[in-house]
C-alpha cells in the first residue's frame, strides 16, 4: 500500500510522515512537496506537488492508495480550489481514501471564521468525492506559545484577549499519532474527529510554562479590539486578524471541546504540562 502525504516539508506534514515511516516503512510512504529538494532528508520517494497545480497532482498521485491532504496555508478563498486540485487528482488516479487535516473553530462570529468556512467546504468536497475518507479537526497547537517564549520573557507576561476562556491545546506530535491511525485503520473511515487535548486557561498555560522553564510569567487579558490592533501592527492585517480571531474564539468557548483523540488512537491525549515538558527536552 502506498500512502502519500502532501505538504510533507511543513511542520505537521513532516511530523505525520516521520510517524508513518516508523509504522509502515520508507518504501510505502510518498512525500509530496512544492519544493522536493527540501524533503530529501526523509529518505522516501518525493514527488512535486503545488496545491495551485492540478496537473502536478495528477502526476503526484499516480499509484497512490491513500492520500493525506494537509490543509493549505493560503488565503481562504484560494484554499478551496487548491484542495479541489488534490481531490480531483485523487479521483482521476483511483486513490481509495483521503484523510484531511481540518481545524476546529466557529464558522461565524470571529475573524478566524473565514478560514474555518473554507475548511468546512473542503470537508464537504471530500465527503462528496465518492472516495473513502476520514477527517480530523485539529485543535490549537501549543508549540507556537513555546516558540514565542523569549518574547513572553521579555514582556514578563502572556497577553491576549482570551480572559478566562479555556483552550483544548494539542501538539503536532500528538496529532501525528492520530493521523497515522486514521490513514491505516479503515474502521475510522467516514467520520469527523475533534483532535484536541486538555482544556486550560491562559493563566494555567503561563503557570505550566513557569513550572517547566523556570520563568515568572503572568497572564494579562486585554480587550479584543486592543489585541486585534496590536497583532495587526506586529504581524500585518491578514495574520494579525487571524491570531486575534483565535483568542477571541478562546474567550467565547469555541475551543473548549470534547476530544475524540482516544477514539482514534486508543489512548488519552497527553496533558498540556506533559507536552510542554516533552517540547523542552526534544
Amino acid at each position: 500500500m502506498k500512502i502519500a502525504i502532501t505538504s510533507v516539508t511543513g511542520q505537521l506534514g513532516s511530523a505525520i510522515a516521520t510517524q508513518l515511516i516508523k509504522e509502515i516503512g520508507k518504501e510505502n510512504v510518498i512525500g509530496i512537496a512544492r519544493t522536493p529538494e527540501k524533503a530529501k532528508h526523509f529518505g522516501i520517494e518525493i514527488r512535486k506537488g503545488d496545491y495551485n497545480s492540478r496537473e502536478q497532482f495528477n502526476n503526484a498521485l499516480v499509484g497512490v492508495d491513500t492520500v493525506l491532504l494537509v490543509s493549505g496555508m493560503d488565503a481562504p478563498e484560494k484554499r478551496i480550489e487548491q484542495h479541489r486540485n488534490v481531490i480531483e487528482a485523487a479521483k482521476l488516479n483511483g486513490v481509495k481514501k483521503i484523510v484531511y487535516t481540518s481545524i476546529v473553530g466557529a464558522e461565524q462570529g470571529n475573524a478566524f471564521s473565514p478560514i474555518v468556512q473554507s475548511n468546512r467546504q473542503t470537508e464537504k468536497d471530500i465527503q462528496e468525492s465518492g472516495l473513502n475518507w476520514a477527517i480530523g479537526r485539529n485543535g490549537i497547537y501549543i508549540e507556537p506559545d513555546i516558540e514565542y517564549i523569549e518574547n513572553y520573557i521579555k514582556e514578563g507576561e502572556i497577553r491576549n484577549c482570551a480572559q478566562n476562556g479555556k483552550c483544548s491545546y494539542t501538539s503536532r506530535k500528538e496529532l501525528s499519532y492520530a493521523y497515522v491511525n486514521m490513514l491505516l485503520n479503515d474502521k475510522l473511515n467516514d467520520k469527523i474527529y475533534n483532535l484536541v487535548g486538555e482544556a486550560i486557561t491562559q493563566t494555567e498555560l503561563a503557570n505550566y510554562i513557569n513550572k517547566v522553564y523556570g520563568t515568572n510569567l503572568i497572564f494579562n487579558s486585554i480587550s479584543v479590539e486592543a489585541y486585534t490592533k496590536e497583532r495587526k501592527t506586529e504581524l500585518g492585517d491578514f495574520m494579525g486578524t487571524i491570531i486575534a480571531g483565535i483568542y477571541e474564539g478562546i474567550l467565547n468557548g469555541i475551543y473548549n471541546l470534547k476530544s475524540d483523540f482516544n477514539i482514534v488512537t486508543g489512548r488519552q491525549h497527553k496533558l498540556a504540562l506533559e507536552i510542554i515538558k516533552e517540547i523542552k527536552h526534544n
